[in-house]
């Protein structure tokens, strides 16, 4: 591709009405729920960021990659770095320095420390394989901290490496060969400890390496137990770290005993475990200077209890000094040390219990202040302060079984971080219902005769009149917020529909199983939530399609393994479900029209469609993807008392090339015009053809990707093009609005200027689809209202070919999660919107900014220039007046929807992955609705005094007329 790249920005061009979010609508038309994801056990904890300071901050590492502070008095957060670019199940591993400034994290293969304060980056490294483990060295031969990991690589090598904790060095590494699998690395006050698991899978036992803190080297290798004591890696509990005295525990199959070894000795000392015990958990301070003490938690059916024991520095050997009593219900339990002392606090759904761990004596109990909720915490951390006297405090951070995050301080819920939002992977638009007594009430009226309709209505307006009081009431404040262009503040959290169509339902799932229905018109406040699936350990949701029937008020949400749920959009509540194993497993889902109305038709594996009942045949071609890198076109035949899928066409791209994504129209895409009116007064007639689909390829042997576009009627292609130096490691993707389509994608590109200098970058391609080449030509078919997609393209009947005016953009960065603003009508000119995943934030690109019809190597014409038309520039910068996330930090956007709202000028937009993020745009300007910067007193203002003056100067200038007639001559 010959492009030029010159460094001229058509935004300089752009009207205002293009500008994305004026500062005071920040807040006003757009909320955002600022997320971290679900803090895990053992990555979570309070720490102060600077040793001279009192005040601490509350870290974490979520289940989504996402590593941030949060202020412990309001719940706020600092900052947060995502250190994968995709969501996650889980791991990694967080760790804080004692009195340093730094955290030290890993995640998959990379190492990094960050500035605790700032969120900084202070060094990072990739290294051969996984992160297994990673630990602060607290005592070292110097003044500083250094970083202790654990790898795997390959060929079962495993390599232990200590790195200079604020340079990035490695000051040493240990490899071995065993073939053991690596679990947990471990320091004491003199010693390095390697934890692996030794044997086969099913039969394996612990094997401890002992490494020398200065060098390195191999000191010592101790076996401990017997095979066939662990099974698998997940038996091993607990290997504590930077204590006087580490352990590793573990229990047997049955949960009846627990095996517990100080780390460099080669026994190990057994403890019986209640005989109910389901679940065991293990506590224990991370800091060289507190007490060797640790808690055991035994969970059972009923309730949970704990245990204390002490290890003797002399002879380590491990008594048990104490046990706290079996409570009914969930207790979370987390340790904090002050110094040498060590705490332990317990927290259920009714209190609030803090122990020291020399004995059983309760310091501080609080009843627990939630109201009605239950609270439910599964596990938590937390901070022990001591008063004056024998007084204490605490605030624990609980994560609940609701999903949420919340701080208790004492006895009193300080914040809750809706974190369950978080990760969630479909959404969609649904429209808050009419009510259903009002529908019952019309319905019985209108299947009446006239006269008993008629006294039936009167009875309901009649009833009707005890609203009036409260209406009467709210016309001062509605009369007052209407003048002043704030918003009349409401105590009920009714969902109700407003006149203007904001007032919309999002329904959001997510890969923990859960469903949330959010209030887009109440800043997305959350209206209900629930749990919708159980999902395996170490698994999530795979959801694969989610539709909103807004006739019946119901959103079926449909999983891989052929689960699915359909829930009451206004209250979640459950209508049908069914479980995983009860249907086939599916590939996607896709909306179909009916005699029985629309409804969601799964895809199974490998692009098979079952056969439906005849009232449920869908009426047009449905197109499946197969496993083999094919697209097939399906029509539903009657089959005896069934309908069943006959496959009518498929396509195969070339040899070589490999599908990667498709894309086809929206399902609300309105066409308020067919044509397209020039500059000179002619009508360029749109190719709109709603049977259509853009298949995009790649060839990784050429770095070439092609697009085609299909007719899913016929299954012939319409279009197609090719373009080199793709680079097929990178994302590729597409949409298709109206009568054009948009694929992104990074590749090299050559300057026109020079033949022989090439660039690599981001580039946007855009196709505009016409009937003919010609203006005020309908192309082959002409007026003809009927033509048949079935016959051949080349003849008189067959479906005209479009064609096709495209060109290519320079991006000044990535784009991704690509779609298109939608209107009542279509009136409005679209926007493209789109993720910028190096900016974290969330673009709309005017539709005339990628119009392909621009002149090329020439100035335009006034006719030209009359339709917006301006000279053709390859570069496109990515303005930050186009975003329309202001300057909010939105992270991990997996997808972006929109919907129209009753405003023809409005389009409402939703983003999810792990930030939730909503807003409204008016691609053509607010023309149908005035702003916040409307002077309404001042318009009412200059009306009252114009009518004052009126009033006032009405008799003087009677008089004048009056006395004017009395002196004119006769």
């Amino acid at each position: 591709m010959h492009l030029t790249f010159q460094a001229l920005s058509l935004l300089l061009a752009l009207p205002a009405t293009v500008r994305a979010v004026f500062q005071d609508e920040v807040g006003h038309i757009d909320y955002h729920h600022e997320l971290l994801g679900l803090p895990q056990r053992e990555t979570t904890f309070f720490h102060r960021p600077r040793a001279e300071e009192k005040a601490s901050l509350l870290y974490t590492l979520s289940d989504l990659g996402v590593l941030g502070a949060v202020n412990p008095s309001n719940g706020a957060i600092v900052w947060r770095q995502l250190l994968n670019g995709n969501v996650t199940d889980g791991g990694g591993f967080l760790r804080a320095a004692e009195e340093q400034t730094w955290l030290a994290g890993a995640y998959g293969s990379s190492v990094s420390v960050w500035d605790a304060l700032t969120g900084r980056n202070v060094w990072a490294s990739d290294f051969n394989g996984d992160v297994r483990d990673l630990e602060v060295m607290e005592t070292t031969e110097r003044e500083g901290k250094d970083v202790l990991t654990l790898h795997h690589e390959l060929g079962g090598v495993t390599v232990t490496r200590r790195i200079h904790g604020t340079e990035g060095h490695v000051i040493w590494e240990h490899r071995d060969t065993n073939k053991d699998v690596p679990l947990q690395v471990s320091t004491s006050l003199e010693k390095v400890f390697v934890v692996a698991l030794h044997g086969s899978l099913l039969s394996y036992s612990v094997n401890v390496i002992v490494l020398d803190t200065l060098t390195g080297k191999k000191i010592d290798e101790i076996p401990i137990g017997t095979k066939g004591e662990i099974q698998k890696p997940e038996d091993i509990m607990f290997v504590g770290s930077n204590s006087a005295s580490p352990i590793v525990a573990w229990t047997d199959n049955g949960k009846t005993k627990l095996n517990v070894n100080v780390l460099g000795l080669k026994k190990k000392q057994e403890f019986p475990l209640s005989t109910d015990t389901v679940e065991v958990e293990i506590h224990a301070p991370h800091t060289v200077q507190s007490l060797p003490h640790f808690l055991v938690q035994s969970r059972t059916s009923s309730g949970s209890r704990a245990d204390v024991f002490h290890i003797d520095l002399k002879s380590s050997a491990i008594t048990k000094a104490y046990e706290l009593p079996l409570l009914e219900g969930g207790s979370a339990f987390s340790t904090s040390s002050s110094g040498s002392n060590v705490y332990f606090t317990r927290v259920t759904d009714d209190e609030v219990i803090v122990t020291s761990s020399t004995s059983h004596g309760i310091l501080a109990r609080w009843p627990l202040n939630s109201g009605a909720e239950k609270l439910g915490a599964l596990h938590g951390v937390s901070e022990v302060i001591k008063k004056a006297g024998d007084t204490y405090a605490v605030r624990t951070a609980v994560v609940r079984d609701t999903d949420d995050w919340t701080q208790i301080v004492n006895s009193e819920i300080s914040w809750t971080r809706l974190e369950g939002l978080s990760g969630a992977v479909a959404a969609t638009w649904a429209e808050i219902p009419e009510s259903e007594e009002l529908v019952r009430t019309l319905q019985a009226e209108a299947h009446n005769n006239p006269l008993s309709a008629y006294v039936h209505r009167v009875k309901r307006h009649v009833s009707d009149l005890q609203y009036l009081p409260a209406y009467l009431q709210s016309i001062p404040q509605r009369f007052i917020s209407s003048i002043t262009g704030s918003e009349a503040t409401t105590s009920s959290d009714e969902v109700t529909r407003d006149s203007f169509g904001f007032n919309k339902l999002v329904v959001l799932a997510t890969k923990r199983g859960k469903l949330y229905g959010l209030n887009a018109g109440n800043h997305g406040k959350v209206v209900w939530s629930k749990k919708a699936t159980e999902t395996p350990s170490g698994g999530h949701w795979d959801v694969k399609a989610i539709y909103a029937d807004n006739a019946k008020g119901f959103v079926t949400v449909r999983g891989s393994e052929g689960q699915f749920i359909i829930v009451k959009a206004e209250t979640g509540k459950t209508v049908e479900t069914m479980p995983t194993g009860m249907f086939p497993a599916i590939d996607g889902a896709v909306v179909v029209d009916s005699n029985a109305g629309p409804w969601l038709l799964p895809i199974e594996r490998d692009g098979k469609l079952a056969d439906v009942q005849l009232g449920w045949t869908p009426t047009q071609t449905i197109v499946t993807r197969t496993s083999g890198n094919e697209i097939q076109g399906f029509r539903y035949m009657k089959k005896n008392e069934l309908a069943s899928a006959v496959s009518i066409w498929d396509f195969s791209p070339p040899t070589g090339q490999q599908i990667v994504d498709i894309a086809s129209h929206p399902q609300h895409d309105p066409i308020a015009s067919i044509g397209r009116v020039l500059g000179d007064r002619t009508v360029r007639y749109k190719y709109l053809n709603p049977s259509m689909v853009v298949v995009a390829t790649v060839n990784k042997a050429t770095s070439t990707m092609s697009t085609y576009l299909l007719d899913t009627v016929s299954g012939q292609v319409l279009a197609s093009s090719s373009y080199e130096g793709v680079d097929p490691n990178k994302d590729i993707s597409c949409t298709l609005s109206e009568n054009w389509f948009l694929c992104t994608y990074y590749g090299q590109y050559q300057l026109r200027d020079s033949d022989k200098q090439t660039l690599k970058g981001y580039q946007v391609v855009i196709s505009d689809l016409y009937e003919s080449e010609l203006a005020n030509d309908r192309g082959p078919l002409g007026d003809a209202a009927n033509f048949s997609s079935l016959d051949p393209v080349d003849t008189p009947t067959g479906p005209a070919l479009p064609f096709v005016i495209s060109k290519t953009f320079i991006l000044s960065g990535p784009i991704s999660s690509l779609a298109v603003t939608q209107t009542r009508q279509g009136i409005a000119v679209r926007q493209l919107l789109a993720y910028m995943p190096a900016s974290h934030s969330i673009i709309g690109i005017p539709r005339q900014v990628l119009e392909p019809r621009r002149p090329v190597g020439r100035d335009p014409k006034p006719e030209e220039m009359e339709e917006g038309l301006g000279r053709y520039v390859a570069a496109i910068e990515l303005d930050p007046r186009m975003t329309l996330t202001h300057a909010r930090d939105v992270l991990g956007v997996r997808d972006v929807i929109a919907a129209p709202a009753v405003l023809e000028s409005a389009s409402l937009v939703f983003a999810y992955g792990v930030d939730v993020f909503g807003t409204r745009v008016h691609p053509s300007a607010a023309f149908d609705l005035l702003g916040k910067g409307f002077g309404k007193v001042t318009l009412l203002g200059t009306v009252a005094a114009l009518l004052v003056g009126v009033l006032g100067l009405g008799p003087m200038v009677r008089k004048k007329q009056i006395n004017m007639r009395w002196q004119a001559p006769m």
